[in-house]
């Protein structure tokens, strides 16, 4: 699912940069450029979407960049947990491209 929505980026023509965990993608945020946006998804491993959120957002180099919680969890309940975590918005699986290029414009990104 990563790497498809990672090719569906770039075919918009945007970078993309793909992580197996939160802790990857922390260290890829550390990069040289900075990051619009993250996909992140909920469940992963080392560590979750919540978590992942947390650091991001109590770091003031990444308040600009917008975050997207990607999950299969739809429980009303665990919507308002990321959104109050940090979430920008949410994404319900399976992605389809014009969901993504949807929630990419409510966020305030061209697709």
């Amino acid at each position: 699912m990563r790497m498809w929505m990672a090719s569906l980026l770039q075919e918009m023509t945007h970078q993309a940069s793909v992580a197996e965990h939160g802790r990857e993608a922390l260290e890829l945020l550390d990069g040289p450029r900075p990051f619009e946006l993250a996909l992140v998804d909920w469940d992963m491993p080392v560590m979750d979407g919540l978590e992942f959120l947390r650091h991001v957002r109590a770091d003031a180099r990444y308040q600009a960049m917008k975050v997207i919680m990607v999950t299969a969890r739809d429980s009303g309940d665990e919507v308002v947990e990321a959104l109050q975590s940090g979430a920008d918005d949410f994404l319900m699986k399976p992605v389809d491209r014009e969901m993504l290029t949807e929630k990419m414009r409510m966020v305030g990104l061209q697709p």
